[in-house]
């Protein structure tokens, strides 16, 4: 008998929860933080996270607006008029000398760790370094907000509440594997360490690449290497071929007829910019030709994201593996790039 009503206390608490989280309202102003902070509490501590790192995880936490301010400002959108800012301006920024020697230097650095790192994950040690150097500048800024602040933040405010709920959790999780919270700081988005991980990543891909039992994309070059490396290859990246090559376009080519055909469900703005998929045989029959040596079986779409008479690019799928890092053109080609010339 006893057993029959802990079992029915228990059913009730659950169906309390599942009820109190399907009516959580879609817009912050809707319930007040702390109240919707006990529900990812409770999310929390039904997915196994201890009651000591709940404390210390969550005693303190107020809503940051600063965070909300940036969530809802992000570039990269296209204006009113319907174009997009130069592609140009944004590389000329961001694969400039002192990113491009940074990064020669710290692969020089790697020695024999950077051959053993493509030799595991199949990703060239350039393109790794090239995220390293993008996001962190090579470590020298991580991120100073604090992950459980920003992260119950963008939760509470509604506006991709499921992917932050979840992502608070892990930090949680991760929070119960003995990470100090003094350690847990990052973007405001919730990206930390050297590679920019979002928690559910960290759990997921992040590596123990010098071998001391730990994932310590904090302090350890070997970790943060080999942990973006294997979020390369979990991405589906394809030894052997590059991102994209340069290419030349001829004069009065016919823009509409090579248009994809595709809507895609994810970063549509950022694919749309994107030709149909074409092998190289076939770009080289259409005038197009590539300005470094592409197999002609190679499936490529054609990329000139500044208008006729600038630079255009056919990209092979390598490319998508960048954009699944960071869903940007702007991103993935100076990634792309300072990869090119990091190798140089």
């Amino acid at each position: 008998m006893r057993q029959s009503i802990m079992r029915l206390t228990l059913l009730g608490i659950l169906a309390s929860l599942a009820a109190a989280c399907s009516s959580v309202p879609s817009a912050a102003q809707d319930l007040p933080f702390d109240s919707y902070l006990q529900i990812l509490i409770a999310r929390a501590r039904a997915e196994g996270v201890s009651e000591p790192t709940i404390r210390r995880m969550t005693y303190d936490l107020t809503p940051n607006q600063r965070v909300i301010t940036l969530d809802r400002g992000q570039p990269g959108t296209p204006s009113s008029s319907g174009t997009f800012p130069r592609v140009q301006s944004y590389l000329d920024q961001h694969v400039d000398a002192a990113r491009i020697g940074g990064g020669r230097r710290n692969l020089q650095a790697l020695g024999p760790l950077a051959a053993r790192i493509e030799a595991r994950y199949g990703v060239p040690a350039p393109i790794v370094v090239a995220i390293w150097g993008h996001e962190t500048n090579y470590g020298s800024y991580t991120g100073d907000f604090d992950l459980a602040r920003s992260l119950a933040t963008l939760a509470w405010e509604g506006r991709r509440r499921e992917l932050f709920a979840t992502e608070f959790v892990d930090l949680l999780k991760i929070a119960d594997l003995g990470v100090d919270r003094g350690t847990l700081k990052g973007s405001w988005a919730g990206a930390f360490g050297n590679p920019q991980f979002l928690p559910s990543i960290y759990l997921r891909l992040a590596q123990d690449g010098d071998g001391d039992g730990h994932r310590d994309i904090w302090n350890s070059r070997a970790d943060t290497l080999a942990s973006i490396a294997n979020y390369f290859r979990d991405a589906g990246w394809r030894p052997g071929q590059p991102w994209g090559v340069q290419a030349t376009v001829p004069g009065g080519f016919n823009w509409n007829a090579v248009e994809s055909p595709m809507n895609s469900p994810v970063c549509g703005r950022v694919h749309e910019r994107h030709s149909r998929w074409k092998t190289v045989r076939e770009w080289r029959a259409l005038g197009v030709q590539p300005q470094v040596y592409l197999d002609d079986s190679v499936m490529a779409s054609l990329f000139q994201p500044d208008g006729p008479g600038t630079r255009a690019w056919l990209l092979t799928a390598n490319y998508r593996v960048i954009l699944e890092y960071n869903c940007s053109n702007y991103y993935a080609m100076s990634v792309g790039l300072l990869a090119d010339e990091i190798a140089r």
